[in-house]
């Protein structure tokens, strides 16, 4: 496995700690417990897109946009459509029926994956580029970091300076599938900050394989790649999550920021806000108030982690760090 190991009774540790926390919670909360080992994709089996609207016997209502089967049980990912939560809920505990979008249309969530999907008019080029949220609403800046396949592990000093800024720092992290199957003991090293209370962490689905080829050209690369099966790629890194213990956001982001109107679509038929960046640090773009920031804590470009560290040591990082869930109107 690549990635740095963690004691076996570390491992077990959490996964007992994080149990007993569950037994405590909602007896209607469907998450399952992070595995010492990695749990594959095919474990959340039958697993569909769906769209529900959802009702318990106290009127709370939710969207139900995946059902699926955990633990030998009906499941669904139900999203708070107005402020674009998700959690993993036992389908016993809801009564539903479907819908369709313009039922939903009036909601926050619904404006977010309208506007995240307008694809400007593609170029002679054939592919879009860094389209989707790429700025959020009101003070402060919203801090993303990719997690695409790697050989190297985690950067680890990067995680500890964001819990330094406080309490439940909140980070989206957007996770490949590729790179959790082959950093496990990194990923359950995020679990344990996580549930320290260190940070936050939202999961956007970043693709399950990140296709990539050096000297290919963009409209025939990442996942413009020919034979790339986007629905696939989609849900299978939501599988593979869920599979280990989290709950999928509601946000998507293309590898490498490249999209066509095709792919933005195939995100918006999911329920999924396409996600881009307007300040990539590696690339020295400066962050503004209510910039979407992008680093890749994934060992693979250490350059915008530098950048990342003197920003906020000379305040040029808009602060307060805000959730992700807040940036569309």
């Amino acid at each position: 496995m690549t990635g740095s190991s963690l004691p076996l009774g570390a491992l077990l540790g959490f996964a007992i700690g994080l149990a007993s926390a569950l037994a405590h919670a909602d007896t209607c909360d469907a998450s399952l417990v992070p595995p010492a080992h990695v749990s594959p994709a095919a474990s959340v089996e039958p697993y569909h897109s769906v769209l529900r609207l959802c009702s318990k016997p106290d009127g709370v209502q939710r969207v139900a946009i995946r059902e699926m089967r955990l633990r030998g049980e009906a499941a669904l990912l139900l999203a708070n459509t107005e402020t674009l939560a998700t959690q993993l809920q036992s389908a016993a505990c809801w009564t539903c029926r479907d819908i369709d979008d313009r039922a939903l249309e009036s909601t926050r969530m619904m404006r977010a994956l309208d506007k995240s999907a307008e694809a400007p008019e593609l170029t002679k080029r054939g592919f879009l580029e860094n389209a989707g949220l790429k700025h959020g609403e009101g003070e402060g800046a919203f801090l993303t970091g990719d997690l695409c396949p790697s050989s190297k592990p985690i950067d680890r000093d990067f995680i500890e300076r964001l819990a330094a800024d406080g309490p439940h720092t909140p980070i989206a992290l957007s996770i490949s599938g590729l790179w959790l199957t082959h950093h496990y003991a990194d990923y359950l090293w995020l679990l344990n900050k996580q549930a320290s209370g260190a940070i936050d962490i939202l999961w956007t689905n970043h693709s399950y394989h990140h296709p990539f080829k050096r000297g290919v050209a963009l409209d025939r690369n990442f996942l413009l790649t020919p034979g790339v099966d986007a629905d696939a790629e989609i849900l299978d890194t939501e599988r593979l999550l869920i599979a280990n213990g989290q709950t999928p956001s509601l946000f998507f982001r293309f590898p490498g920021l490249i999209s066509n109107a095709e792919l933005m679509q195939a995100a918006r038929r999911h329920h999924l806000i396409s996600l881009g960046a307007d300040a990539w640090l590696a690339l020295r773009q400066q962050p503004k108030e209510g910039s979407i920031v992008l680093v890749h804590p994934n060992g693979n470009e250490p350059a915008g982690l530098k950048v990342f560290a003197h920003d906020e040591l000379t305040g040029s990082l808009p602060k307060p760090l805000r959730a992700l869930t807040e940036a569309p109107q």
